[in-house]
């Protein structure tokens, strides 16, 4: 497989990347964290290449990319009350939670678990890839398994090259660290991961009542 690359300014570069996500294929992208790479969260098969495609755990969950907070009903149900508190605070921004998922999303997406991991990125592209595609993206970082994050198109193609479908060039993403992870659906509620957000802040806002 030959990955296309093209600028994320060009014209028809939305189109072009929605189109390759409804037929099933791969595309990366910049985010305002590190560069993410993308299947439609509706398609079994789709979500399947993505595994094989970064060489990913069949048992480890792929996260879901948003493109408005009041999509995050779509996806999940029961949420905790801390969600929109959370929300509120971070979105659009750099922290996925861990909520309840939506039986009606493919096993394939949570691993067959009951939790399902959410963001809503505080960047144009992958937020109107999702509104465009109308459905999230099932989405995580555009490198292979355990390798270094992607925080350019030249890193993606030196990992994902021959791999993915598209890659949407958006230059040097502004982050350039992983999103902060945190699971709601335990109580108290957990930091899987520090990522990009102030430690000290989440933590105070996990402990408010």
């Amino acid at each position: 497989m030959q990955t296309r690359v093209i600028s994320a300014d060009r014209p028809g570069a939305l189109a072009q990347a929605v189109a390759v996500l409804r037929a099933g294929g791969l595309v990366a992208f910049p985010t305002d964290t590190v560069y993410g790479v993308g299947a439609h969260a509706y398609l079994p098969a789709a979500i399947a290449r993505l595994y094989t495609a970064k060489v990913r755990p069949e048992g480890k969950a792929i996260p879901l990319l948003l493109g408005d907070a009041a999509d995050i009903e779509r996806v999940s149900c029961d949420l905790p009350p801390l969600t929109q508190r959370l929300m509120d605070a971070f979105w659009p921004g750099a922290l996925t939670l861990v909520v309840p998922r939506n039986p009606e999303l493919p096993d394939i997406v949570t691993a067959g678990g009951p939790t399902v991991a959410v963001r809503l990125p505080d960047h144009p592209v992958p937020r109107a890839l999702a509104r465009a595609l109308g459905a999230p993206l099932a989405a995580t970082s555009a490198n292979l398994s355990g390798q270094a994050e992607a925080a350019s198109a030249a890193d993606v193609m030196a990992q994902l090259a021959g791999r993915i479908d598209l890659l949407l060039d958006g230059g040097r993403c502004p982050g350039g660290v992983p999103s902060s992870v945190v699971d709601l659906t335990v109580q108290p509620p957990v930091i899987l991961r520090q990522g990009a957000l102030d430690p000290g802040l989440l933590q105070r806002l996990l402990a408010a009542r």
